[in-house]
């Protein structure tokens, strides 16, 4: 207060200026998109779950880790012939009308699964039972589209909110396994396995009720495959070295680890992976978009790192370097899941999207097998030379993905 003139004159503080939203709770203030996120983030967490719950499940119960590691992998093969065809029936004829009815198939081969390990059937009922598990739809996909539909006037947001969902995947398969372990083992081997089929279905029950954000299905305009179009080819090696990557990584780890007598500390060392990645994705969410070319070289950068590590010896220097290689791995993904959409007609945008999830399904099934191969014939210290190679041939494919770039698939408007 002051006085001027003999009048008591009351000036108003001023009001503190607010600060701006940060870009993710301005993506969550998008009309529906906290219900069907948080459908989407309930029935994405089994998909890290079923793998561990399987094999401890299986090998738990008759006593057999190679009945359970072919019975994962036969799951694995199924889904990737299985996931396009899905996918397709999704884009034409909706998400609700596929989606919960190819869950409930999946939650039945889970049933089955558990009764037949429990009742001793024969070995190849758990293979069909598990193979069943196939028709689980791909809702990191199914959500990218509700982003792409909701955002279809904002490049910048869609951005954000593929860097958010490369986040989701991160941190379901960092949680997801762990979770698995702790209830196979804390309370009876089937529980990891009962626990993922409930999220799943009940999950999916959210998603789906939230029409208002599911995409219109649009007329079949473009008839050929999505991967008849420019540069997807190409793209789709990219997601395979990406997948075989992570595949050889896990392996490379394990065997790493149970070398030093740690093998213990494995699921902390590669949560560390799992945490960097997830942590980079939400960092580029809020940054501008580099390109596919950049991203990979950086990504083979990285992954020398743990390769060198491995060689020093010391845990917490192999820890920094994995957690700085998965710091790589997100940015890449977002990156050229985006040139998926920028390629794939709208009208079978799920069918593009989940080509891309296979083509990873079938990189970590082979870096797996590659990295098994190394640590048997040539010992665990070179296999971290596994996903090296593998990040360089994911920066080397990216020349002629990248030369497509600018092919953009006409839009049908809803």
């Amino acid at each position: 207060m002051a006085v001027t003139g003999g009048t008591l004159v009351h000036a108003a503080p001023r009001p503190a200026a607010r600060r701006p939203p940060g870009p993710y709770r301005r993506l969550l203030a998008t009309p529906g998109a906290r219900g069907f996120t948080a459908g989407n983030l309930i029935a994405r967490l089994p998909i890290g779950m079923f793998g561990v719950s399987a094999v401890m499940m299986i090998a738990g119960q008759r006593g057999s880790y190679a009945l359970a590691g072919a019975v994962t992998a036969t799951g694995l093969a199924a889904t990737a012939l299985v996931g396009p065809w899905t996918a397709r029936l999704i884009d034409r004829h909706g998400q609700a009308r596929i989606a919960l009815p190819a869950t409930l198939i999946a939650v039945l081969g889970c049933l089955s699964l558990v009764l037949c390990v429990r009742a001793g059937a024969p070995a190849w009922t758990l293979f069909a039972s598990y193979a069943a598990t196939a028709t689980t739809p791909n809702i990191g996909g199914m959500s990218r589209a509700r982003w792409t539909y909701l955002l279809r006037e904002d490049p910048g947001a869609r951005h954000t909110a593929m860097s958010f969902e490369q986040a989701a995947d991160e941190a379901c398969y960092m949680l997801g396994p762990v979770l698995a372990a702790a209830l196979c083992s804390g309370l009876f081997p089937e529980a990891g396995t009962l626990a993922g089929a409930a999220l799943l279905l009940t999950g999916m029950l959210v998603f789906t009720s939230r029409r208002a954000t599911e995409p219109p299905v649009l007329p079949r305009v473009h008839r050929r495959s999505p991967l008849r179009t420019p540069g997807t080819a190409a793209l789709l090696l990219v997601f395979t070295a990406l997948g075989a990557v992570f595949g050889s990584m896990e392996i490379a780890s394990i065997a790493h680890l149970d070398r030093l007598g740690l093998g213990a500390a494995s699921g902390p060392v590669l949560a560390l992976q799992a945490a960097g990645s997830c942590a980079a994705g939400l960092l580029y969410g809020t940054l501008r978009p580099r390109s596919l070319r950049t991203c990979t070289a950086a990504l083979a950068v990285a992954m020398a790192g743990p390769f060198a590590a491995a060689a020093a010896g010391p845990l917490p220097v192999l820890g920094a370097a994995l957690l700085v290689a998965g710091m790589a791995t997100a940015p890449t993904m977002v990156t050229a899941m985006s040139l998926v959409h920028r390629r794939t007609p709208p009208e079978r945008l799920n069918e593009g999207m989940t080509l891309a999830v296979t083509a990873i399904l079938a990189g970590i099934a082979g870096g797996a097998a590659g990295g098994g191969w190394v640590v048997e014939h040539l010992g665990p210290g070179l296999a971290y030379a596994v996903p090296a190679v593998a990040a360089l041939v994911a920066a080397l494919v990216t020349v002629p993905a990248q030369r497509a770039s600018g092919v953009r698939v006409t839009q049908v408007a809803p």
